[in-house]
């Protein structure tokens, strides 16, 4: 892992470990809403009335952002990361089945999966949004249905190059009932691009999650979450732009950073891969 990565690493540590304290020594409970006409709007590193200190200000009514901001992290992290492990666990058996499989099976899961990927995935989310009721799960649910089919067709690829390998072959031959051979010789040794799939889906996740809760699609209010705090200071921006700032900038600084630790991992796997083919390459 290059140096860069391994700083998107600490910086994704750091902001769950915020996430998870932060709340927990919270002063006030960032969800209820107090004395509004003296906290109302307060600048960054400001106190109130009661000299609490108020490290990003507050909102619009009085509520501490920095707080509230390690709240919605809890769920923009919690949903980026469950949407995105539980689509590539999805598509992994998806496309492990249909390349074991074949046949009919391979072309009903495939065209399954094609055709959800030609339609944009934006608009099937604001699609499953709108036929159910906005939230947590509603959120996550859709990001798990609208997320496996590029998993799937990479497994399936993997996995068909995978059984051309001699073990897989020669573990056929021995008498190994098939699903044996899927399960632990042929799918454990095509799990590398998924992997890292995986790690890049978790910041695509985070912002399409932030992008349904700015439209009003997404976790609800009171709640706090990335994408609805932005909506909610978007009419702040002139007056009190810290409101929108500091959630944008959480939500870009997450994304940046799972992104760099997935594009990590892929030129690592890229540089096993090329090492092997060279280390056969010269055996033969």
């Amino acid at each position: 892992m290059n140096r860069t990565a391994r700083v998107a690493s600490a910086m994704v540590v750091l902001l769950a470990l915020a996430c998870l304290v932060v709340p927990w020594f919270a002063r006030q409970d960032p969800l209820a809403i107090g004395d509004v006409l003296s906290r109302r709007l307060l600048p960054p590193f400001s106190r109130d009335d009661s000299g609490a200190l108020h490290l990003l200000g507050t909102d619009r009514f009085g509520r501490d952002l920095f707080v509230r901001m390690m709240l919605a992290g809890r769920i923009s992290l919690a949903v980026g990361i469950a949407g995105s492990l539980v689509a590539a666990a999805l598509g992994t058996l998806v496309g492990a089945v249909a390349a074991w499989r074949g046949g009919w099976v391979d072309r009903l899961l495939m065209g399954a999966a094609d055709v959800l990927l030609s339609i944009p995935r934006l608009v099937l989310l604001l699609v499953c949004a709108a036929l159910w009721q906005p939230g947590l799960t509603t959120v996550v649910a859709v990001l798990i249905a609208t997320g496996w089919m590029g998993v799937a067709r990479m497994i399936r690829a993997e996995v068909q190059g995978v059984t051309s390998q001699a073990y897989v072959q020669s573990a056929v031959a021995l008498g190994v009932r098939p699903w044996r051979v899927l399960w632990r010789h042929a799918l454990p040794n095509a799990l590398g691009p998924a992997i890292v799939a995986m790690t890049l889906g978790v910041g695509n996740a985070i912002l399409l999650e932030s992008g349904l809760s700015f439209l009003g699609l997404g976790i609800q209010p009171p709640r706090p979450s990335w994408g609805n705090m932005i909506a909610g200071g978007r009419d702040l921006i002139v007056t009190a732009p810290w409101v929108a700032i500091a959630p944008g900038l959480a939500l870009i600084a997450t994304v940046l950073a799972a992104t760099l630790i997935g594009d990590s991992l892929r030129d690592r796997l890229a540089g096993e891969r090329g090492a092997l083919r060279r280390d056969i390459a010269d055996r033969v």
